[in-house]
């Protein structure tokens, strides 16, 4: 991985997702939203880091017995001691929940590790601890049963699918409370700019609109007078 720089992850806790999705639909990508995931925990803080993938596959009974587990190189068990500290981990669970993608002890090293955050398709077992710790967590619903009973962690690092959202390693994934962002490695750093820009002009908008404005020539600011409001307010705000 290339290593995010302080400076775009400090920009990237301070936009939206749907700010993100939309400085990406201006480049022409469509499908940058992992679809079906949320927060396990409300409220809490912006997720970002780079991707560190893990595949899953239907798993074959004879190659996925419990046994599998005592393998120190089993990808499930590799991929939580190997992903970077400040990197998501991304798991490609195949949108399918019934089995977990994993729980709580190794939500838990991950974090301990400084990792960024853990996202499925899928679903963690023991989501309520997963919930209370300091690392974000996204997935679709909880899974009780292990993930022996129909999933087989095959690859690690690779390019996956994550809730029909392509997620290459090093991407960079930025997750709020309305879902979980993908921005493409090579893009990161014009779309946090953007999205910084964005943000700051949402914002002046929102008061406006709270005044009692209109938001005809305001949003998007097809007036002059707003993009000359706008100045002013950045101007007092410093923003």
């Amino acid at each position: 991985m290339s290593g995010m720089s302080p400076e775009m992850r400090a920009k990237l806790k301070t936009v939206s997702t749907a700010t993100l999705m939309t400085a990406l639909y201006k480049r022409g990508f469509r499908n940058q939203m992992i679809q079906g995931v949320l927060p396990l925990k409300a409220g809490g803080p912006t997720m970002v880091g780079e991707a560190y993938t893990l595949r899953y596959i239907p798993a074959r009974e004879d190659l996925n017995p419990i046994t599998v587990f005592r393998d120190r190189a089993h990808p499930q068990r590799k991929a939580v001691e190997e992903c970077p500290p400040g990197a998501v981990m991304v798991i490609d669970s195949r949108k399918d929940a019934r089995a977990a993608s994993a729980g709580s002890i190794l939500a838990t090293r991950l974090m301990v590790r400084g990792c960024a955050g853990l996202v499925t398709d899928g679903g963690f077992r023991d989501a309520d601890e997963i919930a209370r710790l300091e690392m974000p967590s996204y997935h679709a619903r909880p899974s009780a049963p292990t993930n022996l009973t129909l999933h087989q962690a095959i690859d690690i690092n690779v390019p996956i699918g994550c809730g029909d959202a392509p997620v290459f390693p090093g991407d960079v994934i930025v997750g709020d409370g309305d879902g979980v962002a993908v921005i493409p490695a090579h893009l990161a750093d014009a779309v946090a700019d953007e999205a910084v820009e964005m943000t700051a002009y949402e914002d002046f908008v929102t008061e406006e609109v709270r005044k009692g404005r209109t938001i005809l020539g305001l949003y998007p600011a097809t007036d002059e007078q707003s993009l000359a409001d706008f100045a002013a307010w950045r101007k007092r705000t410093g923003r």
